[in-house]
């Protein structure tokens, strides 16, 4: 097929080349120079026109970085300060929930106050989600205890905390999932509830 149309072309060329020399060109050919000459350059021209490497088909685009993984995720915004108190409320309730955990399963405890706090069913702020009565074992009378901030378990949970909050990293589980109790324990509401996954000691309901 390339070359069927580098012919059309060569030949379309021939003929322009050739108009153009019947325009230009003496009306009979000099003394000792035969016209075929003159033909035999415009097609030598036409050809050398036409000719040559075939055009190279634009580069392929380059594919897109694939996304960090939440290890990476984790070691980026690694940190000792939370960024507001919003945030630090979400990153000790990861740090006392969670701190011996796997990180998938940290961050799966950050998405639960998260999903509490959006649900309608919980107070709509994170500090008032997590210190709600009865809810968290390790609050204590309605205040969040300090958490060692020295300690990589905490820098570790701040960035939990950041990577939960700014959906960084796809949520480990979904968004109706509010319950989860250790795997060494049975309370008796997990029977009402549908289990949904486990990760790590967690055991994860909607």
């Amino acid at each position: 097929m390339t070359r069927i149309f580098r012919a059309a072309g060569v030949a379309a060329a021939c003929a322009a080349l050739s108009a153009t020399a019947t325009i230009a060109a003496p009306s009979a050919p000099a003394p000792n120079q035969p016209s075929q000459g003159l033909f035999a350059s415009l097609f030598t021209s036409a050809v050398a026109l036409f000719e040559g490497t075939p055009a190279q088909a634009p580069a392929a685009a380059e594919a897109p970085a694939p996304a960090p993984t939440l290890t990476e995720l984790v070691s980026k915004f690694e940190t000792d300060i939370a960024s507001d108190p919003e945030q630090d409320c979400l990153a000790s309730a990861v740090y006392f929930e969670s701190r011996g955990e796997p990180i998938e399963g940290q961050l799966a405890v950050a998405n639960v106050v998260l999903n509490r706090a959006s649900s309608g069913r919980y107070p709509p702020d994170l500090c008032g989600t997590i210190t709600q009565h009865a809810q968290f074992s390790f609050v204590r009378h309605g205040h969040i205890p300090m958490a060692d901030r020295a300690s990589e378990a905490w820098r570790k949970a701040v960035a939990i905390a950041h990577i939960a909050e700014d959906k960084l990293a796809q949520a480990e589980v979904p968004a109706s999932v509010l319950w989860y109790h250790a795997t060494y324990v049975a309370p008796s509401w997990g029977k009402k509830l549908t289990r949904e996954t486990q990760i790590g000691l967690h055991i994860f309901y909607s």
